[in-house]
């Protein structure tokens, strides 16, 4: 993968500085192609981020050493590959976002970011045995068209969306809150290494990023837009998962909610999207004939 001096400027500052591309509007209108960033004086820095002096006091030395360095190559020793807001390889849909990520760092195939339609599938970390029960009906008509999963690699409904496409022969994308160094749950370094072996793993954060409490309502907005239709199995009223579900409405995506039982707290969420206009979905082949 070849990259302009702007896009290896931008993934410079970025792995100092690891925030949304919006954030580098500032920047970009008064240094477009992003050369002698080497000069900026930390004041300088403070007004482009719009931080006090004393968070940025050390930014003319990080970046002196970022950029001597081979930021690319050193990533793709460990099988990283940066594709930054300005690269032809950057999903067009992200860009819909208010903010999308100015770096994804992605490991594995990255052909799944040009396939479309992709679809998302999410729900609780408390997911119970119903949710992989749908699964059993929904993901194998969407791998038979081979339409990709998307999910969060989060502990119950994401591990198990992507387990079952794995386990049905599809193709699934993990979308992390942490950089690669880093394994959230540590239970799931397995799976991830398999999805990062065979699939795809994305993150708009820098391998030495960790998580953080922060960071997983903001990877769930990847989730959302990388998805052109999002499912939620199981879900309570008030949650991540239905973060994700705002930012797919936000941007006019179709909703499909599993029903749930009357008595389970783990219904809520999605019968609450049901009487809001989502769609009741049993079956995969309902995703397929709004998408197709």
């Amino acid at each position: 993968m070849l990259y302009t001096n702007q896009q290896l400027h931008l993934l410079n500052i970025h792995y100092i500085h690891p925030v949304p591309f919006n954030r580098f509007m500032n920047l970009l209108q008064e240094n477009p192609s992003l050369e002698d960033l080497h000069s900026y004086s930390a004041l300088q820095w403070s007004h482009i981020f719009n931080l006090p002096a004393e968070k940025v006091e050390q930014f003319p030395v990080k970046y002196q050493e970022i950029s001597c360095l081979p930021i690319v190559e050193m990533l793709r020793k460990n099988d990283c590959i940066p594709i930054t807001y300005f690269h032809s390889n950057y999903p067009e849909e992200l860009k819909q976002l208010c903010d999308p990520p100015a770096v994804l760092y992605t490991k594995g195939n990255n052909l799944l970011l040009k396939k479309r339609p992709r679809v998302g599938i999410i729900g609780s970390r408390k997911a119970t045995n119903y949710s992989k029960k749908a699964l059993e009906f929904i993901v194998p008509p969407l791998v038979d068209h081979h339409i990709p999963i998307v999910s969060g690699l989060a502990d119950g409904a994401d591990t198990m969306a992507h387990q079952a496409t794995i386990e049905y022969g599809g193709e699934t994308i993990g979308v992390l809150g942490h950089g690669f160094s880093h394994m959230y749950p540590k239970k799931n370094q397995k799976i991830a290494e398999e999805i990062a072996k065979n699939h795809l793993l994305v993150t708009e954060y820098p391998p030495y990023f960790a998580p953080a409490k922060w960071t997983f309502p903001m990877r769930n907005r990847i989730i959302s837009g990388l998805s052109n239709a999002l499912v939620i199995t199981e879900s309570v009223e008030r949650s991540g998962t239905m973060s994700t579900v705002e930012h797919a409405l936000d941007h006019g995506k179709e909703i499909f909610a599993v029903p749930g039982a009357i008595d389970s707290a783990l219904s809520a969420g999605p019968n609450k999207l049901l009487d809001e206009g989502a769609k009741p979905l049993w079956s995969g082949y309902q995703i397929i004939d709004s998408l197709l």
